[in-house]
């Protein structure tokens, strides 16, 4: 992979360049990007010396691997910019949510289109990236999980459909955590703890049980194993999980993840 373009430095562009030159992916001077905004080329081009490029055709003309890194409702607009620019031996990348292969193939042709679900932890590295690559693309995969595995871990798809799955799930996941987060910073602010204090213990034990799932994880242990590990029989955890269970907490999330599913499916239509 020897040059890097990017249409579009946004937030997830960003951690996506940061995340490569840091793991020596791709050396920032083969790193060129296009935007809108003046101002935030100058200042991706100071920060990490990448290559800031007037028009999007310039990227994809000095770019190998083009990621496509603009927002859903302009990607029509971005995809007509450079239509007529050279596409041979490139890979195109988009992480716009809801745009399928067949809209991007079928205004630059048959071209490799790899389409990534990313979620926000890619902001400090700690990503969760699930890829689709359409039947041209499958040999030029390695670039695209080189990439999103700069900022935290990358898996394949085989069938794009499972995109609207993966986004219910990571796409859309972190905001169930910070969901759980808020609420049980409330009602330890509630139950009498400080409010800097109730924050501090549930952020740490949020950070903890994270790590801790990916560690046990690598030894063949389950988040279930490690619930099962945590509950005492008639001890404070079980009289916690039970309130859970009585209010069907497991059909709750089966429920919120279907909801995110099928908008996904009708915002991709």
């Amino acid at each position: 992979m020897n040059t890097i373009g990017f249409i579009g430095g946004g937030n997830m562009a960003e951690a996506l360049i940061r995340g490569i030159i840091a793991g020596g992916v791709c050396a920032p001077r083969a790193i060129f990007v296009s935007d809108i905004r003046a101002e935030r080329l100058a200042e991706l081009a100071g920060r990490y010396g990448v290559v800031p490029c007037d028009t999007n055709r310039q990227v994809v003309e000095r770019s190998a691997t083009v990621v496509l890194s603009v927002k859903p409702q302009v990607m029509a607009e971005a995809l007509q910019s450079i239509k007529d620019s050279p596409t041979a031996h490139r890979l195109f990348i988009s992480i716009a949510a809801g745009v399928k292969i067949a809209k991007i193939a079928g205004v630059l042709g048959d071209v490799p289109v790899i389409r990534v679900m990313p979620n926000t932890p890619a902001l400090v590295g700690a990503g969760a990236s699930a890829v689709f690559a359409n039947e041209k693309a499958e040999a030029l995969l390695d670039r695209a999980l080189s990439i999103f595995g700069a900022v935290g871990k990358a898996v394949v798809v085989r069938e794009e459909d499972l995109i609207d799955a993966v986004t219910a799930v990571s796409g859309s996941g972190p905001a169930y955590f910070f969901l759980l987060m808020e609420l049980m910073i409330e009602t330890a602010v509630a139950l009498g703890l400080p409010p800097e204090v109730a924050k501090d213990l549930v952020l740490q034990t949020a950070k903890g049980a994270g790590l801790l799932a990916v560690e046990a994880d690598q030894n063949g242990e389950s988040p279930a194993v490690l619930r099962r590990k945590v509950t005492s029989p008639h001890g404070t955890t079980e009289a916690a999980l039970k309130v859970f269970a009585g209010h069907d907490f497991p059909r709750l999330v089966a429920a919120a993840l279907t909801a995110a599913r099928d908008r996904s499916r009708e915002l991709s239509a």
